[in-house]
């Protein structure tokens, strides 16, 4: 008997009609222009609603060759639930408008022997947004194709425990078959959400936060998750799915296999001019083997 997360946000964050949510994806997809590739591995992509960052989400999803991939690990942010660790989900199927997705029992059931890993409830499940915005996306993309999936809540996690965390899933990034799918956005600008840095010298603040952004982007690329955490230290920028994204740096610093981050597309949900205006930022990155 399947235990079910239902499409929670679908008809609200993004459209429950099965047809006009497939066309929007297809068409995405079609006009980002980015070409699948086997040594692609992971993407870090955003998770609001489609008509803010559908568009980017497409320059992450659409790396993906789903040839040989049977199992996608989703790491997502907690917003409204505080674990200082990271969670598995009590379902056995995720679904949504145009397909559902079976969690991989075997690999839950692999987490939970380490001892370091709890269950979130159903209905925290169905309340967090960040790891379902990834779900038709990859529904699309492994269309015709088996897979399933394996998603982590990350929790409000400390620099000892990301790097645990790393190291303890490290050993699937050396599977081939795996692919991760890493969920975050980046700077939320403006007094809604108390975070309001501007440096003048970039200009307008648009591009004083797109500055900041690119700074942190840069420092993900590079692999490290000191420095990374040090960025974060520094500038407090909010970027919702650090914890995610600081587990996957050490995840590919822990692995056998070198795998480089690059990121494809920015944008920003508005372009902020004054103090009163708010914005939200999108990035999306591929995760690529570097031979």
């Amino acid at each position: 008997m399947d235990k079910i997360r239902r499409a929670s946000h679908a008809g609200s964050w993004y459209t429950d009609n099965p047809k006009k949510l497939g066309e929007e994806l297809d068409g995405w997809l079609r006009d980002c222009g980015v070409a699948k590739s086997s040594d692609v591995r992971g993407v870090i992509a955003p998770h609001a609603g489609y008509s803010y960052s559908g568009r980017a989400a497409a320059y992450a999803f659409g790396n993906i060759d789903p040839e040989n991939i049977s199992r996608v690990f989703l790491l997502g942010p907690s917003h409204h639930h505080y674990t200082p660790k990271c969670a598995l989900s009590k379902a056995t199927l995720y679904k949504t408008p145009i397909g559902d997705l079976p969690i991989d029992q075997q690999v839950n059931e692999e987490l939970k022997a380490t001892g370091k890993f709890e269950f979130m409830d159903l209905h925290v499940d169905e309340a967090e947004h960040s790891m379902e915005m990834h779900l038709p996306y990859l529904v699309k993309v492994f269309q015709g194709y088996s897979v399933k999936v394996v998603p982590i809540l990350v929790g409000a996690l400390s620099a000892e425990t990301e790097a645990m965390y790393g190291r303890l899933l490290a050993k699937y990034v050396d599977d081939p078959t795996n692919f991760f799918s890493v969920s975050s956005d980046f700077c939320h600008w403006g007094s809604r959400f108390n975070y309001t840095h501007y440096d003048k010298k970039h200009g307008a603040i648009h591009k004083s936060i797109e500055a900041l952004d690119k700074s942190g982007m840069d420092i993900i690329e590079t692999g490290d998750p000191d420095a990374f955490k040090q960025y974060l230290l520094e500038t407090d920028n909010t970027i919702c799915g650090r914890h995610p994204i600081s587990v996957f740096l050490h995840m590919l610093k822990s692995s056998s296999t070198k795998i480089k981050i690059r990121f494809l597309r920015y944008e920003q949900s508005s372009h902020c001019k004054s103090m009163r205006d708010s914005s939200v930022s999108y990035a999306s990155a591929a995760a690529k083997v570097d031979a």
